[in-house]
């Protein structure tokens, strides 16, 4: 029989891998997206306002699986770059976050630098769809509380 310390191994655990992973590829993108202006939460923010176009806060914010709260400075931050515009809408409580022309002409340069991380990735087309919907799946069973063991049932 193993022991639940044996288990317990660094390089064995899924979540140290996605994590080492994660900060490798936002490292990857960092020293692009500076000289852009950017920082990797603010275009997570920028690639959401570009697929889906003028949206509230509280949608952006369950757009990027975060809290109102975090998206917030984000949005204060791109709009000092001038990148975007924030307006109430009829009710007061919703705030609604817009691309400035600015944060249009921004999607060409910040594509290129989506190429360049792309590339060194090293993963054809294929495998990165692959490799995305994977991810999206693990993210999704995650988050789904009907999927979550007891500690006492395992």
């Amino acid at each position: 029989m193993v022991s639940k310390r044996s288990r317990l191994r660094l390089d064995d655990q899924i979540c140290f891998a996605l994590y080492a992973a994660t900060n490798a590829v936002v490292r990857a993108y960092r020293p692009l997206l500076g000289e852009l202006g950017l920082t990797y939460p603010q275009y997570l923010v920028m690639l959401a306002l570009w697929q889906d176009g003028t949206s509230s806060v509280h949608v952006l914010a369950e757009r990027l699986h975060l809290g109102s709260n975090a998206v917030t400075p984000l949005v204060d931050k791109l709009e000092t770059a001038g990148f975007v515009t924030r307006a109430r809408g009829t009710d007061r409580r919703v705030v609604f976050v817009a691309l400035t022309e600015a944060g249009r002409r921004l999607e060409n340069d910040v594509s290129d630098a989506q190429q360049v991380v792309a590339c060194r990735l090293g993963l054809d087309g294929s495998d990165l769809v692959d490799l995305r919907r994977e991810l999206k799946n693990l993210a999704s069973r995650l988050s789904d509380p009907k999927e979550v063991p007891s500690v006492e049932g395992r």
